[in-house]
């Protein structure tokens, strides 16, 4: 449910708030129709941090790592047809963790790309060894 990513180095770029924000919308008006138009309830967030309740759900997660995103809700196929109505699922973009390991504009681009998806994957019911 994270995308965890060892730590390379120190950014020498930082994005305002907007403009990473704006960069997070890029990466989900990239994605391929067919994907985009199975997403449903789901909001996505950037965040500057994550919590101390998110880190806790990194299982043997090395002290170099960064938490670059996290899905928190209840993935599509863990989901029953008759349930009562869920409360929208969350996609956390975690600002400094993407900034901190990535040293360029472009590296920085990619990383929100990429976590973008693999959150996106956890919210079709796929585990961290099934995605990239």
């Amino acid at each position: 449910m994270v995308e965890r990513i060892p730590t390379k180095r120190v950014t020498q770029y930082r994005f305002s708030l907007t403009d990473f924000e704006r960069l997070v919308d890029d990466a989900l008006a990239s994605l391929p129709k067919r994907f985009a138009d199975l997403v449903e309830n789901v909001v996505i967030s950037v965040e500057d941090e994550p919590s101390e309740e998110d880190l806790e759900m990194l299982e043997d997660a090395d002290e170099d790592e960064e938490l670059l995103g996290i899905y928190r809700g209840v993935a599509l196929t863990d989901r029953a047809h008759d349930s009562a109505p869920l409360l929208p699922d969350e996609i956390a973009i975690f600002r400094g963790p993407i900034e901190r390991v990535a040293s360029t504009r472009a590296e920085v681009m990619s990383e929100i790309r990429e976590t973008v998806i693999h959150e996106l994957g956890h919210y079709f019911g796929l585990d961290d060894d099934e995605l990239p």
